[in-house]
């Protein structure tokens, strides 16, 4: 193959991330409600029967089937998880994906929920629901924690193939881990992320 027919191949090709065939892809929507008349979000509590996070506060969500897209994923997990109409869920929009260092992308959304008296949560994945004054996080800043990832190379790894060998300098990672607080609820992990970043947006659009 020459130079032309690699150029040829390839222009006009639509960049991806770099191997996400081997990622996990999962969707979550942050459900927006109206309660008095007040825009609030609403939360999930993770059924203490499930085997991971039983117990955590979180979103409506989970893995994107085989030809499914994010946006059909993340309507389709939140009217199973909350017992809902899909058309009871509306004016979805995207927020930005989070690509994880544990093998994983994720896709948020934030859309409405059309009646709160609707919800009648899966027990087998929900083990309640609750919602928070949208005005609240707005007002309240989250507590922020550093998490420190750093590098263990494997038994056997060939230092001697690479300059500085054992002594190598690794870069290292370090990322915000936040913290809400509401009502006696602890909103922290993928959940808090997603809605530190979406505040931001609101609080973004706002001073335009």
């Amino acid at each position: 193959m020459n130079i032309n027919q690699i150029s040829k191949s390839l222009l006009g090709r639509t960049p991806s991330i770099l191997g996400h065939e081997q990622f996990i892809k999962f969707s979550v929507l942050l459900p927006l409600v109206e309660v008095n008349q007040e825009v609030h979000i609403l939360f999930e509590v993770r059924s203490l029967t499930l085997r991971r996070q039983p117990g955590e506060v979180c979103f409506p969500g989970g893995k994107i089937e085989k030809g499914e897209d994010p946006l059909k994923a993340a309507v389709r997990e939140t009217s199973e998880e909350l017992g809902i109409m899909e058309s009871d869920i509306y004016d979805v929009f995207p927020l930005d994906f989070m690509v994880s260092a544990f093998g994983t992308i994720i896709y948020p959304f934030a859309g409405t929920i059309k009646n709160l008296d609707s919800i009648k949560p899966n027990a087998d994945e929900v083990g309640e629901v609750f919602t928070v004054p949208l005005s609240f996080f707005r007002k309240n800043q989250p507590d922020t924690y550093k998490i420190n990832f750093q590098v263990e190379p494997e038994d056997g790894f060939p230092f001697d193939l690479i300059i500085g060998g054992e002594n190598y300098n690794w870069q290292t990672r370090t990322m915000n881990e936040y913290f809400y607080r509401s009502n006696g609820k602890v909103i922290w992990g993928l959940t808090a992320r997603v809605l530190t970043h979406f505040i931001e947006l609101m609080d973004r659009e706002e001073k335009r």
